[in-house]
């Protein structure tokens, strides 16, 4: 039996993922009741489901008129609801160029600051640690071929690194990070598992950076490592 809980999320992800297609344009008016009759759930199911839209950008109430579909200008898009729902829709490279050009103004600056906080705190030093030993073990999981504990690490480097900084705000950007590497895993994608040696060689140089505390170098390599994905998904994108 499905819980009133399982029936909004399955709501929610109808509609936010339609919305995200373009299947529901802007401008158009979602009626709760035409929803709740269509997946056989109650109305009271719909607006929750609405609410969390609302809150992500995606819909809006207008008085006398309904619920209404906005546009991509008004989403929420570096929560990690909308990444993954633009990461299953035609959005999805353009979407990996816009973020990865977001995270080289973010991820180098955050590595010179974890390089240069590694006698701070436990929490940082911690971090720090960890940045290597998950470069290390994306390293090991390449010569399992095993791409499922390639992306696990992948995304323990890209947190610890976020947190090493000892900035608050990269840290809470970390969510992002993960978010958008996750919607890498479709099976009818190879991003996953191309590359993987030599991207694995680049998170193992900004983890060696930072733990011998060489700022400019852990910048220079988080730099590198970032510049290059961007341009592998910008050749792998199909032409417009």
């Amino acid at each position: 039996m499905t819980t009133a809980r399982g029936l909004h999320a399955q709501v929610l992800e109808t509609l936010g993922q339609q919305i995200v297609d373009g299947l529901l344009r802007p401008g158009t008016v979602v009626r709760p009741e035409a929803v709740a009759e269509e997946y056989g759930v109650s109305r009271s199911v719909v607006r929750e489901a609405l609410r969390v839209l609302q809150s992500l950008g995606l819909v809006e109430p207008r008085q006398r008129v309904g619920t209404l579909v906005r546009p991509a200008s008004s989403w929420e898009l570096l929560a990690p609801t909308v990444i993954r729902w633009r990461g299953a829709s035609p959005a999805y490279f353009a979407q990996q160029r816009e973020l990865l050009e977001l995270r080289l103004g973010v991820e180098p600056v955050a590595a010179a600051l974890a390089a240069t906080n590694t006698t701070t705190t436990a929490d940082t030093i911690d971090s720090t640690a960890a940045v290597l030993a998950a470069a290390t073990d994306m390293a090991a999981a390449c010569d399992r071929d095993d791409s499922r504990a390639y992306l696990e690490a992948d995304v323990r480097f890209h947190r610890a690194l976020l947190a090493a900084s000892g900035n608050a705000v990269f840290a809470h950007f970390a969510g992002t990070v993960e978010a958008l590497l996750r919607t890498r895993t479709s099976e009818s994608r190879d991003t996953i598992t191309r590359w993987t040696h030599d991207a694995a060689a680049r998170h193992v140089a900004v983890g060696r950076a930072v733990a011998a505390g060489d700022a400019d170098a852990a910048s220079a390599a988080a730099t590198a490592l970032l510049r290059v994905t961007r341009d592998e998904f910008i050749a792998e994108a199909p032409a417009p």
